[in-house]
């Protein structure tokens, strides 16, 4: 009986541990999220850019784009909420809305075209995955003074 008891617990230690992992994949999950305001065009149809848009998440601005700026904000967790106010012209009327999404589990870096995303649009034409390029490293060039493969076959050609 002893074996028996000792298995149930070792079953039940691991069945909280998965518990624990599957909460804290959902509720722990850091994103990082990226604010467009790009002209885009989609199906033919093309939605412009504002001439300002700012981007408030739990009451605090992140982020005030012009035409073709990016703005960011990093956040925990599935659900995003924000406020946008989106001014269409300058000098004009500031329009107001709160939005509220569920990002993908399984991109990091999101990017979200407000424009597009307050026109309407589908999910898979405002919101995109961010891709870094990669770096290029400037090759390096041979410090003053040091002999290079030039040198050598001189000396090889003067004997």
């Amino acid at each position: 009986m002893n074996k028996g008891r000792k298995w149930i617990f070792r079953i039940g230690a691991l069945a909280i541990v998965l518990a624990v992992a599957a909460v804290m994949f959902v509720i722990g999950r850091g994103h990082t999220v990226y604010f467009d305001n790009r002209e885009l065009a989609y199906n033919g149809k093309t939605v412009a850019a504002p001439y300002k848009i700012v981007v408030s998440v739990d009451g605090e601005q992140v982020a005030k784009l012009y035409d073709k700026e990016r703005g960011m904000t990093d956040t925990m967790g599935q659900k995003f909420s924000m406020v946008v106010r989106i001014t269409q012209e300058k000098g004009g009327e500031e329009k107001t809305s709160a939005v509220s999404m569920n990002l993908p589990y399984n991109m990091d870096g999101i990017i979200l075209n407000i424009p597009a995303m307050m026109a309407g649009l589908p999910e898979e034409a405002y919101l995109t995955e961010f891709i870094q390029a990669p770096t290029e490293e400037p090759e390096e060039e041979p410090a003053e003074g040091e002999d290079d493969m030039m040198g050598e076959e001189e000396l090889l050609t003067d004997v």
